[in-house]
């Protein structure tokens, strides 16, 4: 996502909007360099998505096997949503320190460093004690400290590989493996403690994939990874400066501050609104998939469905099946989204909000249904559920898309920087423990029984359908001023 100071604008004929106009203005002066890609590029790729596999299988392992950890550790539910904020809190401030470190450092040493560290931390969290719970809560921190050396460095390794147009399909392929994960770590957490019986072996599988890829990073990856960047700069500035010495009316951009570009970008309407429907977003996922296979369970024992669980390894079925349910939607969801906004562009320059406020509020009225519907029938609150879910992952290709065309190129990356650290911070790094915290506090105003262990975590969640109707207030708020601020991010 580094993106040139020095720009020239497209043809008139050839400006669009959404990734074409992104990927248009990245550097039109950039020759085409490169020889096919190599087959050894193509291994790199595969190895680096098998890497981004294990990423987020490890950080839905916890959610996976909740019940269990919360029974072992005797952790209340404030307590045990925590598990997962300590672990983004750590996973966002740590991204931009190595986003610095993987600009100016070899790339695949930090990479490899990060998988070892974040493997060996994972594989230690199996044998923690009882006695010692704040030592997982710890480990729970040091392991997003070791994924976002990942996250943050991996992208931009296929970014280099690639020129323009193969790169964005490289790069979906590679996102595509998130919600892959993400079902996966559900469902390795939840099958490896009932084949063995004991929760810890499930931090115990994906520290072996971990060394599999580690041992497969130095075998494939080339020790320097190139770097397009800076011959791309000089490039496009050269190319610019030619363009602008040759016709006066192009005016060439002045560099500016960091604090010049946060300013601008919080006067920037659409790229305001839309990164605050991304932080509702984030917070209702965060909060669901921390907390959906917990209070379905609790469901289930009100309804007699399931006996309440007392000993050391509990029934993890419904992990299997909301980690199945993220696979699916997550899929299907990010391929429609983009489908939807690319053929409504064509009828609606407003598509994109339009199309993400629209799902927003589908997918919060799917969620209250939900959980209405829990405390009578398990099989439709998984239904909606699921659509909910859908109806979510729906946004996230488009959201990226109305960043890259509503933001000049010069102040992208501050853009996504930005909308990363505010998602994270406001979304999914609290809303799993304030969900936790609200059903403590209702459960301590009444009695301690099932029921009212169920209807705290019920009533908790509406905070999520309630965020998720904010959210689709945002991005209406986005339409009215996305076309505005596109022209003013072509000119």
């Amino acid at each position: 996502h580094e993106n040139i100071g020095l720009q020239s604008q497209p043809p008139p004929k050839e400006q669009n909007y959404g990734a074409t106009a992104a990927h248009v203005r990245q550097g039109p002066f950039v020759s085409a360099s490169r020889n096919s890609p190599a087959k050894r590029d193509y291994l790199t790729v595969a190895l680096l998505c098998y890497g981004n596999l294990i990423n987020f299988m490890d950080w839905f392992i916890v959610p996976g096997i909740l019940l269990d950890i919360q029974r072992y550790f005797k952790l209340s539910d404030g307590d045990t949503g925590l598990l997962q904020t300590v672990f983004i809190l750590c996973y966002m401030l740590a991204a931009p320190i190595f986003g610095y470190l993987g600009d100016r450092y070899n790339r695949k040493v930090i990479l490899g460093a990060g998988i070892f560290f974040w493997s060996g931390v994972t594989l230690g969290s199996s044998f923690i004690s009882k006695l010692y719970y704040w030592i997982f809560f710890l480990s729970r921190g040091l392991v997003g400290i070791g994924t976002a050396s990942y996250s943050t460095i991996a992208p931009t390794i296929i970014a280099d590989m690639f020129e323009e147009g193969k790169r964005t399909t490289m790069l979906s392929i590679f996102y595509i493996f998130i919600p892959v994960g993400s079902g996966l770590g559900y469902v390795l957490a939840a099958g490896m403690a009932d084949v063995t019986g004991d929760w810890h072996w499930a931090f115990r599988i994906t520290p072996c994939m971990g060394g599999l890829a580690l041992v497969l990073l130095i075998l494939l990856v080339p020790h320097r990874t190139q770097r397009r960047t800076a011959a791309h700069r000089a490039l496009s500035i050269s190319g610019t400066l030619r363009v602008a010495a040759e016709k006066p009316g192009v005016q060439r951009t002045a560099k500016t501050t960091w604090c010049q570009d946060v300013t601008s970008l919080a006067k920037n309407s659409s790229f305001v609104w839309s990164s605050l429907g991304l932080t509702a977003m984030a917070f209702v996922t965060g909060a669901l998939g921390m907390w959906v296979p917990l209070f379905l369970y609790r469901a289930q024992v009100v309804q007699g469905i399931v006996s309440p669980c007392f000993q050391e390894s509990c029934n993890s079925s419904n992990s299997l099946i909301f980690g199945g349910i993220t696979i699916g939607t997550g899929i299907l969801g990010v391929i429609a989204g983009a489908e939807a906004a690319r053929r409504l562009r064509k009828i609606n320059n407003k598509a994109d909000p339009l199309i993400c406020a629209a799902s927003m509020f589908i997918s919060a009225l799917c969620l209250y249904i939900a959980l209405m519907v829990a405390q009578t029938n398990i099989l439709s609150a998984f239904i909606f559920i699921a659509l909910g879910e859908l109806f979510l992952s729906v946004n996230w290709a488009v959201v990226t898309d109305i960043l890259l065309y509503v933001v000049t190129p010069r102040r992208q990356s501050t853009a996504i920087a930005l909308q990363i650290l505010v998602s994270h911070l406001l979304g999914d790094a609290g809303s799993p423990y304030l969900i936790g915290t609200i059903s403590n506090a209702i459960q301590a105003k009444n009695a301690n029984s099932f029921r009212w262990s169920f209807w705290s975590m019920q009533y908790s969640f509406i905070v999520c359908a309630f965020v998720g109707v904010f959210g689709g207030g945002f991005f209406l708020l986005t339409s009215f001023y996305i076309e505005e601020d596109r022209k003013e991010a072509e000119r």
